[in-house]
Parts: C-alpha cells; structure tokens; sequence
C-alpha cells in the first residue's frame, strides 16, 4: 500500500476513487454472483469436492486448531462433509456470527448435533456454543485476484474481523475458479487472504517479498 502513503508518510485516501470503486464492486458483484447461480449443480459438486482435497492438504487436523468454516448460501461450495470429517479427525470446528452490520464476527464452537439459531440473513450459527477464538478461518468469496484480494458480499465482515484479530488466523478464501477477476481495486480496508483455493487449480499463496507460489 505504499502508492497510498503522500510524501510525509500520511495515509492518502482518494474519496472520489472509493466511491467508484464501490460502485464498480457492486456490479461486479452483481455480475459474480450471478454466473454462479447460473453454474450447473454437478460443476458446483466436482469443484466443491477438489476445494476440500486441497484444504485437507494445507490444513492439519489437530486438538490445537480451531477451523472457522461457513454455513453456505447463495450456491457458495457446500463444505459442510469437509467440516464433519475435520471434526472427526481431531479439529475444533467453529462458524462465524453475524448479528448486526457494521460489527466484526465473533465464532462460536460446532460439533455435530449442535442447536442452531440464525443471524442475518438467516444464516445459522451455533446456538449455545461456546466463543472461540479461531486459528484457521476460511472466508467464502465472490471473486478474487492473483493478489489474494477477496471480492465479499460487501459487509466487510472478515476485513473487519481479521483487522481485529491478534495473533491473526491462517485466512483462506474458498471459491470457484471462475471467479478469478483481474484486480479488485483493493482499498486500504481491504485485507488479503493468505490463500485462495478453488476447484480447478493449485491453492494460490499470497505473495511474500515478491514470491508467488501454490502447494
């Protein structure tokens, strides 16, 4: 971000460019979300399945890690066979809750058989689980770029969770190849996933001191 930073070091915030990028995102969006409803169900299945080979890969089941998975909506990968089988190699699992627009998620612990409640959008989440902090958290997306930007659903839920996180959580943005975009535009809110993994390509890391790599 140092393109963003004026000459005594002072954060330079361009408000006619964040509102065009915005509206920009907003079709783009629009346009995304779109193509993957249109996406045949047995393309989503195929994808879905080659997404959770590769996390099995890049994530370790162990006492220790707490993986934050998702409820999916919207024809997102349905990771939900992933998240039983990780349970039952040893992870604490976790789903994120959203209660409120504006606010960061917190996460609540899932094991099979817990009561569900549902927060906005009627997404569920563990009714009575316990908080938890996670060490994994993967981060459904819309589209992406080679950077590991994340196009969202334009809340800024996980920005704004994994800003306020410390020590910060592997964040692993799960989607379909499809929605591989040129740039997003990324904003100085905006924070990169430390791994895209879709269906029809090696995972994606982000890039380190000028290093790409995949698995």
């Amino acid at each position: 971000m140092l393109h963003e930073l004026g000459p005594d070091g002072v954060l330079q915030i361009d408000m006619q460019q964040s509102v065009d990028v915005a509206h920009w995102r907003k079709a783009e969006r629009e346009r995304q979300l779109s193509a993957r409803m249109a996406m045949p169900a047995d393309v989503r299945e195929v994808q879905t399945l080659a997404i959770a080979k590769s996390l099995e890969q890049l994530v370790r089941a162990t006492p220790d890690t707490i993986i934050s998975v998702y409820w999916p909506i919207k024809a997102e990968p349905d990771l939900r066979p992933w998240m039983h089988s990780s349970w039952e190699g040893g992870a604490r699992m976790a789903l994120p809750v959203a209660t409120a627009l504006g606010q960061a998620l917190t996460f609540r612990e899932w094991r099979p058989g817990t009561e569900m409640s549902r927060g906005l959008w009627k997404i569920p989440f563990p009714a009575d689980g316990a908080e938890v902090v996670p060490t994994v958290v993967l981060a459904p997306l819309v589209g992406f770029d080679a950077d590991c930007f994340r196009l969202g659903y334009g809340g800024g839920f996980f920005d704004r969770t994994l800003a306020g996180l410390a020590p910060r959580p592997l964040a692993i943005g799960v989607g379909y190849s499809a929605g591989c975009m040129r740039t997003i535009y990324p904003q100085p809110h905006d924070i990169p996933m430390d791994w895209i993994v879709t269906g029809t390509a090696p995972p994606v890391e982000r890039r380190r001191q000028g290093r790409r790599s995949g698995l």
